[in-house]
């Protein structure tokens, strides 16, 4: 079975931004080059060694944990220098200019990504059509107990949300105010609550596609519905399935409203059935020096914002 991220290195994404320079903005860029951690932990730590809210730090989407990533940041009224007094771990912030808008999720072209698949049992790599491959959220969504915390705000289970949030300030909170579930809970940043609920949603939509591919003869640019409380849910294929999903989950539409939260309270949204890696490359095979008597393939595409290398990957390598 192949294997990926046995090293950091093997698994390279970079962010091919849209943005625009002016020497007036307020918003500083920069390129945030990681090592082995997520997106979100390091703009929280950014956040508290600059003293300054998250919401000043804008970014495009996060990026994989066990890789080495390269994307762009802006941070609101901060001076390049006061930048360089902070120290990162596996982290670099190279500085690209200023800018009049915040980097945020609409702003990303695609994702080029340049990987090593290991553990390969031939060295003659065929690889099969990347047409219509299943635009699957990857597991990087669904870590850390995020659909499991998504699932307990939604059923307004707030203290189970708690106790499965694995954060300090959450910790802190809960002790100093015992029972105040809902307060502990809007203590942590808005793109992390956030998050939450998208991960769950992101788990209806898997649920989906899953049962659908096995029912029906799909076409070609067809979009699913990301469940949200403004979803119209027809009388076909696709809302029966979706429909059956929620009531086997005990999730309604009403419940995507949160009057406890009402920043997170989704509308929902629709998704790209399918998704086709651009300029996809096999740049060398060559003997695997992690594992005996095995191949390794690098391999190089682009994929649109919000898809995932690791589910294109698992689609084209499965065989091997």
């Amino acid at each position: 079975m192949y294997k990926i991220k046995q090293l950091p290195e093997d698994f390279f994404v970079r962010e091919i931004p849209k943005y625009q320079l002016s020497e007036e903005g307020e918003y500083t860029y920069f390129t945030l080059k990681k090592k082995n951690r997520t997106t979100l932990d390091i703009i929280l730590e950014i956040a508290q060694k600059l003293n300054i809210l998250l919401k000043r730090i804008g970014f495009a989407g996060t990026k994989d944990k066990v890789a080495v990533t390269e994307q762009l940041i802006s941070i609101k009224n901060v001076k390049p220098t006061d930048i360089g007094k902070i120290n990162l771990r596996d982290v670099h912030l190279e500085l690209v200019g200023k800018g009049e808008n915040p980097i945020s999720l609409g702003d990303l072209e695609e994702n080029y990504f340049r990987i090593i698949v290991r553990n390969l049992s031939t060295k003659r790599i065929i690889i099969k059509s990347t047409e219509k491959i299943p635009n699957l959220f990857g597991p990087q969504r669904f870590s850390e107990k995020n659909i499991e915390i998504g699932e307990a705000i939604l059923k307004r289970n707030f203290g189970k949300a708690v106790k499965l949030i694995d954060h300090p300030k959450v910790t802190d909170y809960i002790e100093l105010n015992p029972g105040d579930f809902i307060g502990a809970i809007r203590i942590l940043p808005l793109k992390l609550r956030k998050f939450y609920i998208h991960a769950y949603q992101s788990f209806i939509w898997n649920l989906t596609v899953e049962v659908y591919m096995k029912k029906a003869k799909p076409i070609r640019n067809e979009k699913i519905p990301i469940i949200g409380f403004g979803t119209e849910l027809k009388d076909d294929t696709i809302g029966t399935i979706i429909k059956q999903i929620l009531k086997k989950v005990g999730v309604s539409q009403r419940d995507f409203i949160l009057k406890q939260f009402p920043e997170l309270s989704s509308e929902g949204d629709e998704r790209d059935l399918f998704v086709t890696p651009k300029d996809f490359k096999i740049i060398k095979v060559e003997e695997d020096e992690f594992n005996p008597k095995k191949f390794k393939a690098m391999i190089s595409f682009s994929l649109p914002p919000g898809s995932y290398a690791t589910v294109v990957i698992k689609e084209l390598f499965s065989n091997y």
